[in-house]
């Protein structure tokens, strides 16, 4: 059984004055969604999720060598201009780490970072922005550590991107992650997202995610407060046993790749995301008109045309739109035509399953 410590590093073989590295890494959309934390960012529930493939953050990560090694120091571009008001959040995140990664103080950082998908469209770039940063750092630490493992990079940089952002240490691989402790699920943990470990069905090969940017301003409501609620929400540990039950559903519907079930496991676990919002205490609401509009026209178009395509939701009133790829044409279509006007200036993204993590 791993344990936070197994990540605490010996003395390192080399020393490196300076360089850089460049690491793209992809946002994630949760199936079986995360709502509710522990200390240390361990989560009150195992989540799976698709890695997305087009909405993905890159940086880069300089680093120099400084004499002075008793504070963190580092410069945070965003799209190659100075962002100040992203510094408290990466202080944070190092300090959480330094354990982990004990050369931290000994270098100035400069982190360049930047989005495929528009910033301000309400898409979570948290997940995709710490899993970037945290593969540099590991190649970092693997240029002062060469004997490392891919397989032991690759699971401490999942551990420590789960650091910055919980659902971040789904980013690190594809396509289809586990992030928290399922007694059926071999090798799943706590501490950083794995890739799902058994036959995953052709129907969904490269399976399709459209994301409606129904609302691209500021969540009136951070995730980490909505997290936070569920310490003393009525409905707490029934919604816990209930992401376990629907993990349990989906390991024998991605193998036989029965769409009717997996839609239901999707869409019901949608809503109780949105549910556990609306029952906590303040209690808040992140869907707006359109998203619900929108719901309601997938349910009446796979009514009617029995095609297999349905909605989820992250804690936002975006929805995603999952669908084999083998009917994207029509989907695509009927998003066009009946979709789009639900959409803030009519914007969606098309994205699809995708492989985690890249060196660039």
């Amino acid at each position: 059984m791993f344990s936070a410590n197994d990540f605490i590093p010996t003395p390192y073989s080399q020393t490196v004055e300076q360089g850089n590295f460049q690491w793209s890494a992809p946002s994630n959309i949760a199936l079986v969604k995360y709502w509710g934390k522990k200390d240390n960012q361990i989560p009150a529930n195992p989540s799976v999720s698709f890695t997305l493939k087009n909405c993905k953050t890159i940086t880069k990560l300089a680093f120099a060598k400084k004499e002075k090694q008793d504070v963190f120091s580092f410069d945070l571009l965003f799209e190659g201009k100075p962002k100040e008001d992203f510094k408290p959040k990466i202080q944070k995140f190092l300090e959480r780490i330094e354990t982990y990664l004990p050369f931290l103080k000994a270098y100035h950082l400069t982190i360049d970072t930047q989005n495929t998908f528009p910033h301000s469209s309400g898409i979570a770039s948290s997940a995709s922005g710490m899993a970037a940063l945290a593969m540099n750092l590991m190649s970092l630490e693997k240029a002062l550590n060469p004997e490392m493992t891919e397989d032991y990079f690759y699971q401490k940089a999942s551990f420590l991107a789960r650091l910055g952002s919980g659902s971040a240490c789904r980013s690190v691989k594809g396509e289809v992650v586990v992030w928290g402790n399922q007694a059926n699920i071999e090798g799943s943990s706590d501490l950083f997202g794995v890739e799902f470990p058994y036959a995953i069905h052709e129907n969904f090969k490269n399976y399709q995610d459209t994301i409606l940017l129904v609302d691209k301003g500021e969540k009136q409501v951070s995730s980490t407060l909505g997290h936070d609620l569920m310490h003393d929400h009525p409905f707490a540990e029934r919604r816990f046993a209930q992401a376990h039950e629907n993990l349990g559903k989906l390991i024998p519907i991605f193998e036989n790749g029965n769409l009717e079930e997996f839609i239901k496991v999707v869409e019901s676990e949608a809503l109780t995301l949105h549910a556990m919002m609306l029952t906590s205490m303040p209690y808040f609401i992140l869907m707006k008109p359109n998203t619900l509009q929108i719901i309601n026209a997938i349910w009446k178009f796979r009514n009617e045309t029995k095609i297999p395509v349905c909605f989820t939701l992250d804690a936002g009133a975006n929805v995603h739109v999952l669908y084999p790829e083998n009917v994207s044409v029509a989907v695509l279509q009927f998003i066009q035509q009946e979709l789009v006007d639900f959409c803030q200036n009519g914007q969606y993204l098309c994205d699809s399953l995708g492989n985690g993590a890249m060196q660039l």
